[in-house]
């Protein structure tokens, strides 16, 4: 599908009302999935046709100080992981840690073991060579 002519116009004429906080067709995100929808033109418009408005886009929200909201979501979404990620590091931790003594209580268990057959096959050599 060829794109309509007055696509750009429509797209810069979006900018100006999301970025004025006076949306009519999105819900104003500063995204470019509100920019398509707020110039009622497809999403690959922006990603395939008018890259440029795209990157206009962008930088004017940078511009005002602001973050686009894609990239706010990825930042918590970066932080929340990394948080995670040390979690799961202190828990990994904690894991060898008591995998470590679980081995040393199973040698040690294990060392008794033998030592207590040991004391069994004795005592039964000595009641084997007691006279009955």
């Amino acid at each position: 599908m060829s794109p309509s002519p007055d696509e750009r116009p429509r797209i810069r004429a979006a900018m100006d009302r999301i970025l004025s906080g006076t949306p009519e067709h999105s819900n104003g995100a500063l995204t470019i999935v509100a920019l398509a929808a707020e110039a009622q033109v497809p999403r690959n418009a922006l990603t395939q046709r008018h890259t440029d408005l795209k990157n206009e886009f962008y930088d004017r929200v940078r511009a005002r100080g602001q973050t686009p909201d894609g990239e706010r979501r990825l930042r918590q979404q970066v932080r929340r992981l990394k948080e995670l990620r040390a979690a799961d590091a202190e828990e990994i931790g904690q894991l060898k840690a008591d995998v470590a003594a679980l081995v040393g209580a199973l040698h040690q268990v294990t060392v008794e073991n033998q030592i207590l057959r040991q004391q069994l096959t004795d005592r039964d050599a000595v009641i084997q060579v007691l006279p009955g």
